[in-house]
């Protein structure tokens, strides 16, 4: 009985070990033919990710060749580190840096906390009906587009027609040039900060569905008021989504809005408006002799840097934090 008993624990003890290892075992079409429908739905972002993030990595090469639009990028002869040490010895190169920093530095230190405020404010809204309605006048600028957003800019924001200047001049006598040196990074962060709000928001409301309710009420019973609640509950269980994505903005530090700034920019404020992006744009063709080995330079520096700027944000998050992207 004890021998039947043990060997009948052991038969089906082994069972499930034999079917993941056969499972294991089976070929991959055989796996693609049952879950036929999931390979459908991994399709469409394995094909973008192959023609819009990896095939366009065969053109970096031309940051390392003298481009001959006859003989094609393969032909073309190689040149070495020509074109990134005349970026690095350009004298624009410190101006543009300069004016990239500063545009996405502003933004990052002024931007990255509002949604997290909008956030919290809407979590502890007991009125539905006004949460709601907040959370879709936020939203709704979002889905405007870049070039409707700086036509609405320059309705409002213009020296001569502008809805904002009519009272100023009517008031001081002078109106305020807002795409102007001295304020074009104000008019550009703060208009950005008023279309990304809300959807930014929507991550860290995800975040704080999954805190836990009875944290909040045990704290309640303890007398913790709302900030301390905020403080002790809300913060730590958003810490890990806020570390991740303030990682993936510091990835993004020389990766200004490249279409904004391009349509924001005039002659007045072109030495405070010229970023990496726009002028590896001018560069290449908007030119009298189009550069293109010299554009993908540029290009491949600021794509080199994000990723180092990215590397080193997620080990100091590391080790501050304890809370790390990868």
């Amino acid at each position: 009985m004890t021998t039947t008993s043990t060997t009948t624990r052991g038969t089906s003890s082994a069972q499930p070990s034999n079917t993941v290892e056969a499972l294991h075992h089976q070929s991959l079409w055989t796996r693609i033919r049952r879950s036929w429908q999931i390979y459908v739905l991994l399709l469409p972002p394995v094909v973008y990710c192959i023609l819009f993030l990896y095939w366009p990595m065969y053109g970096l090469q031309l940051a390392f060749k003298d481009f001959d639009i006859n003989a094609g990028i393969t032909a073309s002869p190689w040149a070495g580190m020509k074109y990134i040490n005349q970026f690095l010895n350009s004298y624009l190169f410190w101006p543009v840096l300069r004016n990239t920093l500063v545009l996405n530095l502003y933004g990052l230190i002024a931007l990255f906390p509002l949604p997290i405020i909008l956030a919290l404010l809407l979590n502890h809204v007991r009125n539905s009906k006004f949460s709601r309605a907040v959370q879709l006048i936020t939203y709704a600028p979002h889905f405007i587009s870049v070039v409707v957003l700086v036509g609405i800019i320059l309705m409002l924001f213009s020296p001569n027609t502008g809805v904002i200047n009519i009272p100023i001049r009517a008031i001081t006598g002078q109106p305020i040039d807002f795409l102007g040196p001295d304020m074009f990074a104000h008019t550009y962060v703060w208009s950005g900060a008023w279309q990304t709000l809300g959807f930014s928001a929507i991550i860290y409301l995800a975040a704080l569905a999954g805190v836990d309710p009875e944290l909040h009420e045990a704290a309640r019973v303890d007398g913790a008021g709302i900030l301390r609640r905020i403080w002790h509950i809300d913060l730590p269980g958003i810490l890990p989504v806020t570390i991740t994505l303030l990682i993936l903005n510091m990835g993004q530090l020389l990766s200004t809005g490249f279409e904004k700034v391009l349509l924001m920019q005039t002659p007045l404020n072109t030495p405070v408006s010229q970023v990496i992006d726009t002028y590896s744009y001018q560069v290449a063709f908007n030119s009298a002799i189009p550069q293109y080995s010299y554009a993908t330079a540029v290009g491949l520096f600021k794509s080199v840097i994000s990723l180092v700027l990215i590397l080193v944000a997620n080990w100091l998050a590391g080790r501050v934090a304890k809370q790390s992207l990868f």
